[in-house]
């Protein structure tokens, strides 16, 4: 897959500005050199996670991984990427394609100047159609095509329940609904806080009308989520059915034929190379398709995986424009391109305008009789073999609703603001599975939002950074029975029932109710394999399980919250508040001493107040720090700010910024 020519970047024509907590504010004549800044200075910081953002796409993750990286690099040659790129080319416009090509030099540069930091030879030079290729991989992964194939590889047909919730928040407020009659919004996408899906820090500046600050994903060459000069976005995690998945019906006789129409077809058959850490001979392995996408076959039958971020090349693009938009006019322009196949869009601007959509790419299902289209479809007739998505405007989304205000937290879009104007569901194709539920974020933050009065900044702010569950549990399971053993017949785990049975809630550092809850949490999460109901015994061992474990790690009961969960970066531990489904979200991971470790949830966090004159006042905390590498400083230097829910004050303002950094250069100096 060959890249396209461009005009060199020279470095000196870029400048990267470094604050005090190592931010890079990036700054150029042209979009094409931020772009090239952007990539050098997310690889000063993190060149590790945008290489294993690449090596997928050129079949050499496993050279690097091994045998785990080998069955990545497969499924990014089954979804037969290199067709995606070349098919959409043309589609992409020439802006685009050398904001492209500054990105992939930027990246080129970085390695020729840094070789050690090379995971794999022969990784660079990428270029653009490498990097579009990743970008599709990476949207693809998010619309959830890894869950999907690990299920039809694992002969789990149709799916079963995730236990652990994960999720994000948006929120955002109309002027008439503050007291200072500003429109406030909160950025929070809850992802893993390092690795290729963790949020990056940065500003973008150019003289082409390019000024935007906020997060992006390792690959990202824009900011995904932020604001401009005029306006800021965020996104949510949304979970329409955005993938379909079809059993073919095979060929007794020929087992690379199908029926469809009656007739039988012959699959599409590749070979893919695979390369594998440690193992010396070339791996060969079989890729299918049939007309309808990526197949593959295994003992419980033939499955076909049809996805519409597969048809959609320009993603990327539709964010750059998002990042130049200056009204909500041309915001919404934007979203109709319909390349981002997929997250909730909270919106807010500076000219009384707040917005939401539960924006995908939502194919057009009406092709024939009633089908589960949630369940497996039968891959033998084109009646279910939808070709074209719907129209944006049959999306759920508001615009300044009446009651001022609107939020996302992975619940149902029906109802992401005041009662009074809740969209109704029945007015939307029940084929689009859009969710319909609430979770314990949304429940809670309607407990919070005032809906007769404004709210100041502070209190927007004291809503983002809760910590309390909703008087009733929404989790996936139903955890009622925990509540009703009596302590004093389990005298040995009196204790830890008590303080189980006792806690208000709040998930805080010191909460030994708290600590004693997500002991549990994780317990059941664990070993409930989708059990929905809790029985009896099931909470018999549940606490059990605390008492020991509480005995055996830290030599005592009455464990809190803080002291269980922790937050670490290199030699720095610190208690965290929150947990699974909080507004100040947190999951976390099992550690050899007992503890557990955070391992995503509350990563990137950023509050914005649009007047109606001049830039926006913004504020934002990354969990760690700005950088990757345990040699920088800015490793772990913003951690005890986001334990005190301090966030740092920034701005769009150039001027401001070259005044105040701690270190000004150009890319390599």
């Amino acid at each position: 897959m060959a890249g396209a020519a461009h005009a060199q970047i020279n470095p000196a024509a870029v400048t990267i500005a470094r604050d005090s907590f190592g931010v890079p504010h990036v700054f150029a004549k042209t979009d094409a050199e931020v772009a090239y800044g952007l990539a050098f200075a997310h690889a000063e910081d993190d060149f590790e996670s945008l290489q294993l953002l690449m090596l997928p796409v050129k079949g050499m993750l496993g050279k690097h991984l091994g045998r785990a990286g080998a069955q990545v690099d497969y499924v990014a040659q089954l979804l037969d990427l290199d067709k995606v790129v070349e098919g959409q080319w043309g589609s992409l416009s020439v802006e685009y394609k050398q904001l492209m090509a500054g990105y992939v030099q930027g990246m080129n540069d970085y390695a020729t100047k840094h070789p050690e930091e090379v995971l794999v030879k022969k990784l660079f030079p990428i270029t653009e159609k490498n990097y579009s290729a990743a970008v599709v991989l990476a949207l693809t992964v998010f619309n959830g095509a890894d869950r999907e194939l690990q299920r039809i590889f694992g002969g789990r047909m149709p799916t079963v329940a995730d236990w652990e919730i994960k999720g994000s928040n948006a929120i955002a407020v109309h002027p008439s609904k503050t007291t200072t009659g500003e429109a406030f919004l909160a950025i929070n996408a809850h992802q893993p806080n390092s690795g290729t899906q963790a949020f990056y820090e940065a500003h973008l500046c150019s003289e082409q009308g390019w000024n935007a600050l906020g997060g992006l994903l390792p690959g990202g060459m824009v900011i995904l989520h932020g604001a401009n000069e005029h306006l800021g976005w965020a996104h949510t995690v949304n979970n329409p059915d955005k993938a379909d998945v079809y059993q073919l019906q095979m060929n007794p006789d020929n087992a690379n034929q199908y029926k469809f129409d009656g007739q039988w077809i012959d699959l599409d058959v590749k070979t893919v190379k695979l390369k594998v850490k440690g193992v010396p001979i070339t791996v060969r392995k079989k890729a299918y398709y049939s007309k309808y996408g990526p197949t593959v076959k295994t003992k419980q039958g033939v499955f076909s995986l049809r996805m519409a971020s597969l048809m959609k090349l320009g993603p990327m693009e539709q964010w750059y424009r998002m990042n130049k938009a200056k009204s909500y006019t041309e915001f919404r322009q934007v979203l109709g391109m319909q390349q981002l196949s997929m997250f909730n869009i909270m919106y807010a601007d500076r000219h009384d305008t707040i917005f939401y959509v539960s924006n995908v790419t939502m194919p057009d299902r009406n092709v024939g009789p009633a089908y589960n289209w949630r369940g497996t479809l039968p891959g033998n007739t084109s009646k279910t073999l939808w070709t074209a998505i719907k129209p944006f405007e049959q999306l759920p989304q508001y615009i300044n609703p009446a009651g001022g205000f609107l939020f996302n937290t992975n619940h149902s879009p029906f109802m992401a603001t005041a009662p009074q104007a809740y969209l109704n569901p029945k007015l939307f194709d029940p084929k689009d599975g859009f969710e319909t539920f609430d979770v314990n974020r949304s429940a809670r933050f309607k407990e919070l939002m005032p809906l007769d009065k404004p709210i100041s900044y502070e209190e927007f702010k004291a809503i983002k950074h809760d910590h309390q569950l909703p008087k009733k549990l929404l989790y996936s399971y139903n955890i009622d029975t925990l509540y009703t053993l009596k302590p004093t017949d389990y005298p040995q785990m009196e204790t830890v029932i008590r303080d189980f049975q006792s806690w208000d809630k709040n998930a805080v550092p010191d909460s030994r109710g708290g600590g004693a809850f997500l002991m549990a949490f994780y317990y059941l999460a664990d070993s409930g394999k989708g059990q929905y109901q809790v029985t009896k015994a099931m909470a018999e061992k549940a606490f059990a399980h605390v008492q020991a474990h509480q005995i055996k790690h830290f030599g005592k009961t009455g464990v809190t919250l803080g002291e269980y969960q922790r937050l670490i970066r290199g030699n720095k531990s610190l208690p965290v508040w929150g947990m699974p489904d909080v507004l100040t979200a947190m999951w976390a991971t099992a550690t050899a001493d007992g503890r557990r470790r955070v391992v995503g949830g509350d990563g990137y966090v950023a509050f914005v107040r649009f007047g109606k004159t001049g830039l926006p006042q913004i504020e934002s905390i990354n969990c760690y720090g700005a950088s990757a590498k345990p040699s920088s400083k800015h490793y772990a230097d913003q951690m005890e700010r986001f334990i005190a829910q301090q966030p740092k004050r920034m701005t769009l303002d150039k001027a401001e910024v070259l005044r105040t950094a701690e270190r000004v250069y150009h890319p390599g100096e």
